[in-house]
């Protein structure tokens, strides 16, 4: 009976008290009687069992106030309300778990809040149940991450869907080296090597299945930092520095995309664009990127860019029997 009171007051003060509500002795004796039937504890059992609850590591913070009144609550659990609801909404709009995954997630958050933010978690969150993954992300992120701090090779099948939107696997025994996993453009993504000749590979990481491990590696797989903006997951040909001549309201589009690799600078004989200089990766990906932006951008330099961009639209056009 001892040990189930104690549990009992540790529940009540979990769920019922945080930074802005506090309990007194009186409320705890109210809770026991009409919820857990027991009846008549007195001041001095409940204030024991705090301080064994206090001994036992459980972080109770106790004030007094008028009339020498105690209040106890339960401190932060380590992390602040703020953080856990940032924490479980970035849960709810995570495309790849299932409502059922999401749900697991957030109630393993829940516990540590108290009743009145729970509400308030469950007030913010907007669940998506248009999503359907294909694969269990956690389980897949679970491998990968192993496999990457053993050290192995790694080998698993890998699918893309068909025109009857299914996934196809190919049965194929990949020995790659896996070296990061990345996040990018709202999907995860494993950055690998091929130990054999060292070019680069990316998977996304939904799109695996059947994971397991290769034998150890005899080298450390390591990916050499950009030399300037990649726009996409895939590596770039080559780097160059490339000008560019942008609409004024694009500036705060290409200082958030090409970050610290960017320069600015205003045209003295026209105040609606601005020139915009950064070392990019060249690729398909950089062509496709240009696309979007139609007449508010112009290559300026280097010239065989702009050729070959010009060329590129003009395929554009033949589509079009242009």
């Amino acid at each position: 009976m001892e040990h189930e009171r104690i549990l009992h007051i540790l529940d009540y003060l979990t769920r019922c008290t945080d930074d802005k509500k506090a309990l007194t002795i009186r409320d705890i004796q109210n809770y026991l009687a009409n919820n857990c039937n027991l009846r008549n504890v007195s001041v001095l059992t409940i204030r024991r069992d705090i301080e064994r609850l206090i001994a036992a590591g459980n972080d109770i913070k106790i004030v007094h106030g008028a009339h020498n009144t105690a209040y106890y609550s339960m401190r932060p659990k380590g992390f602040t309300f703020n953080e856990i609801r940032f924490i479980v909404d970035s849960i709810s709009i995570n495309k790849f778990l299932s409502d059922q995954q999401k749900q697991k997630l957030i109630k393993k958050f829940e516990v540590l809040c108290s009743d009145s933010e729970v509400r308030q978690l469950i007030s913010r969150i907007t669940l998506n149940s248009q999503s359907t993954p294909s694969m269990n992300l956690l389980e897949n992120l679970d491998k990968v991450h192993s496999i990457i701090s053993e050290g192995r090779k790694i080998n698993f099948e890998y699918g893309k869907y068909d025109v009857h939107r299914n996934v196809k696997y190919y049965n194929k025994r990949r020995e790659m080296l896996p070296c990061k996993v990345v996040y990018f453009s709202d999907r995860f993504y494993l950055k690998c090597l091929n130990e054999e000749t060292g070019e680069p590979r990316t998977y996304r990481i939904d799109r695996m299945r059947r994971i397991t491990a290769g034998e150890k590696s005899n080298c450390k797989a390591t990916l050499k930092n950009p030399d300037g903006v990649v726009l996409d997951m895939f590596e770039p040909e080559r780097f160059e520095f490339v000008k560019m001549r942008v609409k004024r309201f694009l500036l705060d589009d290409m200082l958030e995309q090409l970050g610290k690799f960017a320069s600015v600078r205003e045209l003295s004989h026209d105040s609606e664009w601005v020139e915009v200089c950064a070392r990019i990766g060249i690729n398909q990906s950089f062509y496709r990127w240009l696309m979007k932006y139609g007449a508010d951008m112009k290559i300026v330099a280097p010239v065989d860019i702009q050729e070959a961009f010009l060329m590129k639209m003009q395929e554009v056009l033949k589509i079009y029997g242009k």
